[in-house]
């Protein structure tokens, strides 16, 4: 919850906010575009307001700046530049504002129909045709933080290979399942945004991106469920007897409760 008197923890707060909107936003469903638009006008319209406060907290305070070894003179410019700098910002998020109203604007004359009806309303495949079972994906884990950079760091140092078969100790086969299918985090298709990078390792693909600090590894699950699942095989390091971690099936590190999942 925001505490609006604490710069510092609600500025954390809505960082991980909006890291949790880029991981909810992959898979969304189009009936959820308009209102989310809506959400996020109104944060366009208070990121405006926070810009325009820190402007004016440099100028105001301009005269204490100093650098690191003292000097006022370039302590000021520093400050009075941060300012400027600021300001083109702010100005900038007026034309996002803008174009994000005009998105709206567009999103809310839209009727989404149901997948699998075409234009006059009737069903593509016939009534009497049953759905060919599709594969689906359930979420093994995601991390984000320090802890997703660990990962991060062991792809770059010994590929995504290696990345998957850390992450693969983290799925207890009908545990996993089960807990992904309570929550909500089944797929129709592994969740992949714009600038993330996928790679699939046998049943399971992993998704991974450095510059917004998140990895998430998913697996497959037939449906109907798959007769493999059947019998549990957890790929577990050999002696390991604790409970499953309560970060799993996508829960946020800093606020997962076992049974939990992702908090955005």
């Amino acid at each position: 919850m925001p505490t609006l008197t604490d710069p510092l923890a609600d500025a954390k707060e809505s960082a991980v906010a909006l890291r949790g909107l880029a991981h909810a936003t992959r898979d969304m469903p189009p009936t959820s575009t308009y209102p989310v638009l809506g959400e996020l006008i109104a944060g366009t319209r208070s990121l405006r307001q926070v810009l325009d406060q820190l402007t004016r907290s440099h100028v105001d305070a301009h005269e204490l700046a100093r650098t690191d070894d003292g000097d006022p003179f370039l302590g000021r410019v520093y400050a009075l530049a941060a300012a400027d700098a600021l300001n083109l910002a702010a100005n900038a998020l007026d034309e996002v504002q803008v174009r994000l109203d005009l998105a709206s604007q567009h999103a809310s004359r839209i009727a989404w129909q149901p997948a699998g009806v075409d234009l006059a309303g009737i069903a593509v495949d016939g009534p009497t045709r049953a759905p060919e079972a599709a594969p689906r994906w359930v979420s093994v884990v995601f991390l984000q933080g320090e802890e997703a950079d660990e990962v991060l760091t062991l792809i770059d140092r010994d590929g995504p290979d290696a990345a998957v078969a850390h992450l693969a100790q983290w799925d207890y086969g009908r545990e996993t399942t089960d807990a992904a299918l309570v929550n909500g985090y089944v797929y129709d298709a592994p969740p992949v945004g714009a600038l993330d990078r996928s790679v699939t390792v046998a049943e399971y693909t992993l998704t991974y991106n450095p510059t917004l600090g998140h990895v998430s590894l998913l697996r497959t699950h037939d449906a109907p469920p798959d007769p493999a699942l059947a019998e549990p095989a957890p790929v577990v390091p050999a002696g390991r007897t604790r409970p499953a971690d309560p970060r799993l099936f996508g829960a946020a590190a800093q606020s997962a409760r076992p049974g939990q999942g992702l908090a955005l």
